[in-house]
């Protein structure tokens, strides 16, 4: 268990933060929030110059003209909370076999005897 606590814990959290799975969608993540407070943003002005000179302001020139970015971004914070990581896979399994800290083990050797 002194393995577990000292290597075997901080190993399996620092592998998910460098996880390039987990980059890559927390990156689409992050684009798409920025699109969607940018057409928000974009449509909120619209509407006060409208209401402010009385006139119909264009919005077909907005990058996100008719882009649905409130449901891009619902589908990748669906996609974020459903992320499925190889590494997580291979500790579910290495916990649920009969011997459970040898498989940790062999994933993150001690970098003493690597």
């Amino acid at each position: 268990m002194a393995w577990l606590k000292d290597r075997g814990i901080p190993c399996v959290a620092e592998s998910v933060l460098n996880s390039e799975e987990l980059d890559k969608t927390v990156a689409r993540f992050v684009v798409a929030a920025w699109n969607d407070g940018y057409a928000q943003g974009y449509a909120e002005c619209s509407q006060h110059v409208n209401n402010a000179l009385k006139v119909d302001w264009d919005t077909s020139r907005s990058p996100t003209h008719g882009v649905n970015t409130g449901a891009a971004l619902v589908s990748l914070k669906s996609e974020f909370n459903n992320l499925q990581l190889p590494l997580m896979d291979l500790i579910n399994v290495a916990l649920h076999s009969e011997d459970h800290m040898a498989q940790p083990k062999e994933i993150f050797p001690d970098e003493d005897l690597a």
